[in-house]
C-alpha cells in the first residue's frame, strides 16, 4: 500500500457531526499541582481555572492551563478508590479525554450513539452565573473518551464548577498555538476496526494511509491511518504494530500503558526554532537526530525559508508534500513510563505528517528503546 490522499467530500454529503476543533485535552495524573508547575515552566502554559474541594468537588482536583487556543486539564483523584485512581494505577499519567468543540452537545451525542458509539457521559447542562455549558461523551479506543463541549452560551473562565486560578508564577508562553493532531496507539489488527469506528460513528474520513513499507526500520515497523473530520479541524492518526525483527515503539507503549491510548499530542507553532529553543532552555528533552540526516535533506525537500543550521542544531525534521513543507520535532516521553510524548509542528503549507522523516524518527525512537532495554 502506498501513501494515498482520498477524495474530499462532495457538496451533497452532510457533516452530521460538525466539529470546530479541540476544546481541551485532559490528563489523569498522579499529582496535578506538580504537573501543572511542569507544564507552566517547561511548555509555557498559563494558569486558567481550578476545581477541587474549595469549589465543592470532593473526589478530584483539576487544574486548567491555557496557551493561545490550547487548553490542558490536569486531574488527580483525592481518594485511592474510583475510576480516576484505577486509571492511574493501570496506565500511569496519560490522556483520558479528547474534548471536541460542537454547536450542540445533545445532538452530537444522539448522532454518534445512534451510529454505534458507546455512551460515556449522558447529555447534561452545567450552569452558573456566567451561563451554561452543555456536555456529552462517548468512548473510543482503550480507556480514552471524547467529550462534546458546547459553550456558546457561557462567559466564564472555563465551565461551571471551576473558578479562576490566579497565580504569581506565570512564565512566558513559548509560542504553542493549538492542537494539530492527536495520535492513538491500538493493538494488533485493531487499526481498521477503529478506522471504521471513526468513519461510521463520527463521520471522519481516512485521508492518509501508511503501511509497514512506509514506516519501518531494520528492526521494527508499524502501520498508520489518519482520520479527519469534515472540515479538517480534528485529525486522529491511528497506529498499530506490524511484524518486525524486534519490538516496535507501539508495542513498547502498549506494554507499559497496559492498553490502547493516546501516544502523542502534536501542538502547532508559527516559529518552531524559537519555540524549541525556549523549551530546551526550560529543560524539555527532545529526540536526537543523526548529523547525516541533514547532509542531503535540502536535496530531498527543496528550498526552505529557514536557515538549516538552527534546525540541525535542535534536531528539527523537515518534509515536503504537494502543498508545501513542514517542520517537526518530538519530545522524549514526559513520564517515567515510556508512553506519552509531544510533537511540536510548524506547517508551511504542508498538510501531511512527515512521511519522509519516518525512518530518521523511528531510528531515534529505537535508540531510546534500546537504552531502556525494551527494543
Amino acid at each position: 500500500m502506498t501513501t494515498q490522499t482520498l477524495d474530499t467530500p462532495t457538496q451533497t454529503q452532510v457533516d452530521f457531526l460538525p466539529l470546530h476543533g479541540t476544546d481541551y485535552v485532559e490528563f489523569y495524573v498522579g499529582n496535578a499541582k506538580q504537573a501543572a508547575h511542569f507544564y507552566k515552566t517547561a511548555f509555557g502554559f498559563q494558569s486558567l481555572a481550578y476545581a477541587g474541594p474549595e469549589t465543592g468537588v470532593r473526589d478530584r482536583a483539576s487544574y486548567v492551563l491555557v496557551q493561545d487556543k490550547m487548553r490542558l486539564v490536569l486531574t488527580t483523584p483525592l481518594t485511592p478508590n474510583g475510576d480516576i485512581a484505577e486509571h492511574l494505577k493501570l496506565h500511569g499519567d496519560g490522556v483520558k479525554v479528547l474534548a471536541l468543540m460542537v454547536d450542540d452537545a445533545y445532538q452530537a451525542f444522539e448522532e454518534t450513539t445512534t451510529r454505534g458509539g458507546k455512551p460515556y457521559m449522558q447529555p447534561q447542562t452545567l450552569t452558573d452565573d456566567n451561563g451554561e455549558v452543555r456536555l456529552s461523551g462517548i468512548h473510543t479506543y482503550g480507556d480514552t473518551v471524547h467529550i462534546f463541549v458546547e459553550r456558546k452560551n457561557y462567559k466564564g473562565v472555563f465551565m461551571p464548577g471551576y473558578r479562576a486560578w490566579k497565580s504569581n508564577y506565570n512564565p512566558e508562553p513559548v509560542g504553542l498555538k493549538y492542537v494539530d493532531h492527536c495520535v492513538g496507539n491500538v493493538g494488533w489488527n485493531e487499526m481498521n476496526p477503529w478506522v471504521k469506528f471513526y468513519e461510521d460513528v463520527m463521520g471522519f474520513r481516512n485521508i492518509l494511509s501508511f503501511d509497514d513499507n512506509d514506516i519501518s526500520t531494520e528492526y521494527s515497523a508499524l502501520m498508520s491511518k489518519v482520520m479527519s473530520n469534515g472540515n479538517g479541524f480534528v485529525k486522529f492518526p491511528i497506529n498499530e504494530p506490524a511484524e518486525g525483527k524486534k519490538k516496535s515503539q507501539v508495542e513498547e507503549y502498549l506494554d507499559f500503558y497496559l492498553g490502547q491510548g493516546v501516544q502523542h499530542v502534536a501542538i502547532a507553532t508559527d516559529d518552531i526554532v524559537s519555540t524549541v529553543n525556549q523549551m530546551v532552555a526550560r529543560g524539555v528533552e527532545f529526540l536526537s537526530i543523526p548529523d547525516n540526516y541533514y547532509e542531503s535533506i535540502l536535496d530531498r525537500v527543496g528550498p526552505i525559508d529557514e536557515d538549516l543550521e538552527p534546525l540541525h542544531k535542535l534536531g528539527i525534521l523537515i518534509d515536503r508534500d504537494d502543498e508545501g513543507y513542514l517542520l517537526q520535532i518530538f519530545t522524549k516521553p514526559v513520564e517515567d513510563r515510556p508512553t506519552l510524548f509531544f510533537e511540536i509542528i510548524q506547517r508551511k503549507g504542508a498538510q501531511s505528517f512527515g512521511k519522509g522523516n519516518f525512518k530518521a524518527l523511528f531510528e531515534a525512537l529505537e535508540r531510546e528503546q534500546d537504552n531502556r532495554g525494551n527494543l
